[in-house]
């Protein structure tokens, strides 16, 4: 664990985030990033608490109508090697397997870089007819990618230790499209949940995921105005279904290929949570999703067991509501436990005294720093959970504000040049390829893609001069 001197010592400000965002990872005790491999860390108890209640909301919102399932993570090279453009994408970032003990395998065994060329020869075997249509699964597992760039704990990893893939089947590239959207909606309502609002994009051709006819991404805006890639729906039509013979019976007895999806989440997800609501004092959860939901801070003044007695009362009535709650009954000051809870971005602080005890109330502070005082009794519970409702708005609320600031539709290359040094430019643009290159060559950003709803008025694509509706997304990337 992080010692006490660590945990007590102050955050950079959320200004100089690279720093603060790492300090905040220790301090709040979410990943030790000490583990003796390049680009893998451990999870603290605490911060895989975060996780687990974090990846509850995905399943949740998945399990309506997929089922949870779990693939081997060695692939054999005779299978990944099968879909040329997919293996294009990811040969440089394969972790090969070669010997079992001592001996040399007679076929090389891939660690997951994602599970397509896993689960594909088994969809094969699985699908036989339309009955068995639509298919949808998904797995929360561990994927391998050989990461050759600056590594950053939750962000750029080489052991994504939480990859929610999600993968479908279908009968027609119609159903499968339609899938892609409600794929995309989940994760809108996902990271909604979180609080957090999310720029939807279609990415251009060239940054679809390898073996897709088209790929939509989810980015969040982080506090230093690069985005962070944080969700994909693709649809894979019958790519794959071709390459590994995934045919199903029709209604007139004739064999017809499959249509595919598959969509993934990863643990950028909690980076995007903490980088978002974070401040200089820690983190800053919502209530759905804190380890810890209310901590009791007695103030102790004169006798001590009266106070506490009426903690650990309040403490029952909270827990028999199924709240998650702590009393910090320790020896360290007020003052250091508030520290200690802010940092851990404890939805709601009580603060019970004599003067409180006295008047039947408590005291209570927000997340937000909003303080408030509650009658003591049943009726606390419903306050609290009303408290922690409306401090999820303030936080989603907050969330749109910056990111709405972040972004302005520009008019000119010089425009985007400036824009994207803090934040999103929104680029007219007429959708060609080569327009699209010349504008990330240019502009020295990268192209996020056409964003989902309203087009922009009738402007010239800032590199061919035509007119266009169309635009996209500019950022720098993490």
């Amino acid at each position: 664990m992080v010692r006490k001197e660590e945990r007590e010592a102050k955050l950079p400000p959320k200004s100089n985030f690279s720093e603060w965002y790492h300090e905040l990872l220790k301090n709040a005790e979410i990943v030790d990033v000490r583990y003796p491999v390049k680009g893998m860390s451990v999870w603290y108890p605490f911060g895989f608490a975060l996780r687990s209640h974090v990846y509850q909301i995905i399943k949740e919102l998945l399990d309506v109508d997929h089922y949870e399932t779990q693939f081997p993570l060695l692939i054999p090279e005779t299978e990944f090697m099968k879909e040329a453009e997919h293996i294009k994408g990811f040969e440089d970032e394969v972790y090969w397997v070669t010997h079992g003990g001592r001996d040399p395998l007679d076929i090389k065994l891939a660690l997951r870089p994602t599970s397509e060329t896993a689960i594909y020869p088994m969809l094969r075997l699985w699908i036989r007819s339309h009955a068995d249509l639509p298919l949808r699964i998904y797995q929360i597992v561990n994927t391998f990618r050989y990461e050759t760039k600056h590594t950053r704990p939750l962000i750029r990893l080489r052991e994504i230790t939480s990859f929610k893939e999600a993968h479908t089947a279908h009968a027609t590239w119609e159903e499968a499209a339609m899938q892609v959207e409600i794929a995309v909606q989940r994760y809108i309502e996902f990271y909604r949940r979180l609080a957090i609002p999310c720029l939807v994009s279609k990415r251009p051709s060239w940054d679809k995921f390898p073996g897709a006819d088209y790929s939509i991404a989810l980015d969040v805006i982080m506090p230093d105005g690069r985005t962070l890639q944080v969700g994909t729906a693709h649809l894979l039509g019958t790519n794959f279904a071709k390459t590994y013979e995934i045919t199903y019976e029709d209604e007139h007895g004739e064999q017809r290929y499959v249509n595919q999806t598959c969509y993934g989440i990863s643990e950028r997800c909690i980076a995007a949570l903490i980088a978002v609501h974070g401040d200089d004092k820690g983190l800053v959860l919502p209530w759905r999703v804190a380890p810890v939901q209310v901590v009791i801070v007695p103030i102790i003044f004169g006798e001590r067991e009266p106070i506490i007695d009426v903690c650990r009362s309040i403490e029952s009535l909270l827990a028999g509501r199924n709240i998650r709650v702590k009393l910090d009954d320790g020896d360290e000051r007020p003052g250091a436990k508030f520290y200690k809870w802010e940092m851990r971005g404890v939805p709601v602080r009580i603060e019970i005294g004599p003067r409180d005890i006295k008047n039947g109330v408590v005291t209570i502070v927000r997340r937000d720093g909003v303080r408030k005082t509650l009658p003591m009794g049943e009726g606390l519970v419903d306050a609290i959970i009303a408290e922690a409702d409306e401090l999820q708005s303030v936080l989603y609320n907050r969330a749109k504000e910056f990111m709405d600031s972040k972004i302005k539709l520009v008019s000119s290359l010089d425009e985007a040049r400036s824009q994207v040094q803090s934040g999103v430019a929104r680029v007219p643009w007429c959708g060609s390829v080569e327009c699209g290159h010349a504008l990330e060559d240019q502009v020295g950003a990268n192209l996020l893609g056409e964003p989902r709803g309203d087009e922009i008025p009738p402007m010239r694509c800032l590199i061919c001069g035509r007119e266009s509706t169309g635009s996209t997304y500019m950022a720098r990337q993490y």
